[in-house]
């Protein structure tokens, strides 16, 4: 490893992000670690892996140091691991938090309150007729597409024709139904975790949809997290092997209950509510992790 004064760090990101916002992680991060005497760039991450040549796996591990990876793609990271890259987050976590359903398998495992949650069944063939879905959630009830961002891929359903329909736009497309949570409707409060502590926690908002995400409309401020929110989330963390994370808990009847774990949230909107330096924490704690060893 390189010298702290000449350490290098890449950060990868989608390739097909758009708006403003949201390139505002990679370059927060990119401002931090250089104010630590971290060199990093940022790069868009475009796989290229040739059989019997060298790949950008390779070319990347002996470039950088180490890699924050704000990507959701699960190749990628298996191929930098394998090269010996020290990636925040590492390979597994990522593909635990970006499937829905692994996330809540991994999790009922360590007993974390959650909602209610049945896996769909998968359909393998056009043409074939989705039959009645036994659920006994009640209505309305939550389908997601166990792949998807900023809230667009959740639905909510209000009876038995919708949940017929549903089922079959999505039935060759691994999804999941899940009990609504009606104390929660149109908030909840999302958790930055850091090293596997909670460092920051914001209540979102909205008047007019039962998602609270700030990409749909949603607004944010300060929330005080009490003691068992931290537990809970520190509880999340360990169980995903987590870096860095937004956990978004939802209000439950009987305490918080885990809705979604994001490995790449973005933190803009909960610097700007809360005023704390959110990248500066997650770049102090990169660090702190190549630096220990």
């Amino acid at each position: 490893m390189r010298p702290l004064f000449c350490m290098k760090a890449v950060i990868l990101i989608n390739p097909y992000l758009e708006k403003k916002s949201e390139f505002y992680q990679s370059e927060r991060l990119r401002e931090e670690l250089a104010e630590l005497g971290v060199a990093c760039d940022v790069a868009v991450n475009v796989r290229k892996a040739e059989i019997g040549g060298e790949n950008i796996a390779e070319t990347l591990s002996k470039t950088y140091d180490f890699c924050v990876y704000l990507d959701k793609d699960k190749y990628t990271p298996r191929m930098l691991e394998k090269h010996g890259m020290r990636l925040f987050n590492r390979a597994e976590a990522v593909e635990l938090c970006d499937d829905k359903m692994l996330t809540h398998i991994a999790l009922s495992e360590r007993g974390i309150p959650m909602p209610r949650t049945a896996a769909a069944p998968l359909c393998y063939k056009e043409g074939a007729t989705v039959g009645k879905i036994p659920l006994d959630f009640g209505f309305p009830l939550v389908v997601k597409e166990c792949f998807g961002s900023f809230g667009q891929q959740v639905y909510l359903i209000k009876d038995e024709g919708e949940l017929e329909a549903i089922s079959e736009k999505l039935k060759l497309r691994p999804h999941l139904y899940q009990e609504f949570i009606a104390k929660s409707a149109g908030r909840d409060v999302r958790v930055i975790c850091i090293g596997g502590k909670a460092i920051v926690s914001m209540l979102r908002t909205s008047e007019t949809d039962f998602r609270s995400n700030i990409g749909l409309g949603g607004k944010g401020e300060p929330y005080e997290l009490d003691e068992a929110g931290r537990k809970l989330c520190e509880k999340v963390c360990a169980a995903l092997r987590l870096d860095y994370c937004g956990i978004d808990l939802l209000f439950g009847e009987k305490g918080f209950l885990v809705c979604e774990v994001n490995s790449n949230a973005f933190f803009g909107e909960a610097e700007r509510v809360t005023g704390v330096n959110i990248a500066g924490e997650y770049a102090q704690y990169m660090l702190s992790e190549i630096t220990k060893n």
